[in-house]
């Protein structure tokens, strides 16, 4: 036991490695006399000078969907393929060619408006409406009207079929296909009909499908920026779906897991929070390293975008630059964030050790 506690090698067991560990060259290659080895990861220091240079690199959090501006519409409805009009005519006219003995008003048969836009109107035949505000719809089928029936008067009710509703597929209270009833109908308006977001769901993206197009946004800025609170189209298809970016977090640290990210942008100082920080009695608070590996089509020069594939950043906790400079970095989908072991951890263990042994011994 002696000769095992005079040797600073004896394999001690340890929760992470150290920092020189992970950043040893292993599989680098094999240089010639005189030469440094070949890494096949670069090492940047995220402080003051290194923040605009980093940050400048691609970013996998920034959304490549679109989205669409939100313009303010008219109240009223636009007819719509697919949609039922109920026809009612006034006729004060004593011989009315529509209502009968002693009536005035002459409902008719439902219609839906066909594929091409038109509905089948008495004494008037197809008539166009698709496209129009129901209070225009009213007034044509009204001014149609009255060359064969001079005192008809029109009344007319829009009930909205599939070209005016839209499809709410997942990730609310209650999916399913709601009626839109009008042009001003906005897309928080659809979510609250539907009972909201489901709860559980970390940092909601909202996904709206237009026109064979896509458009993403997370829900947290829809709902901070009004302007962004699209009007909903006939045909529209929403899903919400939660954020499926994680980070990992192993060695030293407060927890080691798998996390998910609970806002848009998780700064590495937010990162640390979220895992409990550093492991108080075995971390190397200057050692702290995430590590990301890049597309290659994103590999570039150094300064646009990173010089290889693998890039490592370390963190020193222990210095106001870098608990700033920390508090700028944002952490992307896939890193890694390790905490290494200080190198102290294995002496003070021995010291500990040997220190129990005299304790037993005396």
């Amino acid at each position: 036991m002696t000769a095992c506690i005079a040797m600073t090698g004896c394999s001690l067991p340890r929760s992470a490695g150290f920092q020189s560990e992970v950043l040893a060259a292993a599989d680098a290659n094999i240089a010639a006399e005189g030469e440094a080895p070949a890494y096949d990861f670069t090492v940047y220091e995220v402080n003051r000078a290194t923040l605009p240079i980093l940050r400048a690199w691609p970013d996998r959090n920034i959304t490549q969907l679109p989205w669409l501006p939100a313009v303010q519409q008219p109240a009223s409805l636009l007819i719509a393929p697919g949609d039922s009009i109920q026809l009612t005519i006034w006729d004060a006219e004593e011989n009315s060619l529509l209502a009968g003995v002693g009536q005035r008003a002459t409902p008719l048969q439902e219609a839906q408006v066909s594929s091409n836009g038109r509905i089948f109107v008495p004494y008037i035949g197809e008539l166009a409406v698709a496209g129009m505000a129901p209070d225009t719809a009213r007034a044509r089928i009204e001014e149609e009207l009255v060359r064969t029936i001079p005192s008809a008067q029109v009344q007319l009710v829009v009930e909205p079929g599939r070209g005016n509703s839209a499809n709410l597929t997942g990730g609310v209270g209650a999916v399913g296909i709601y009626q839109i009833p009008d042009r001003n109908f906005r897309l928080l308006d659809l979510l609250s009909l539907a009972g909201g977001v489901i709860p559980t769901y970390v940092n909601p993206q909202v996904r709206l499908t237009r026109g064979g197009r896509v458009y993403g946004i997370p829900l947290k800025r829809l709902l901070e920026e009004p302007g962004l609170d699209v009007a909903i189209q006939g045909g529209d298809r929403v899903l919400i779906v939660p954020d499926e970016r994680k980070f990992l977090a192993l060695g030293a640290t407060g927890l080691q897991s798998q996390v998910e990210f609970p806002t848009t942008d998780v700064s590495a100082l937010q990162a640390m929070a979220l895992i409990g920080g550093v492991a108080a009695s075995t971390a190397n608070p200057k050692g702290i390293l995430i590590l990301r590996e890049y597309d290659l089509s994103e590999v570039r020069d150094g300064v646009t975008g990173p010089p290889q594939e693998r890039v490592v950043f370390t963190i020193d906790l222990t210095t106001a630059d870098g608990l700033f400079s920390a508090g700028k970095f944002m952490v992307q989908d896939g890193d890694l964030i390790y905490g290494t072991e200080s190198a102290l951890v294995p002496a003070l263990t021995v010291f500990g050790l040997a220190t129990s042994l005299r304790s037993a011994t005396n």
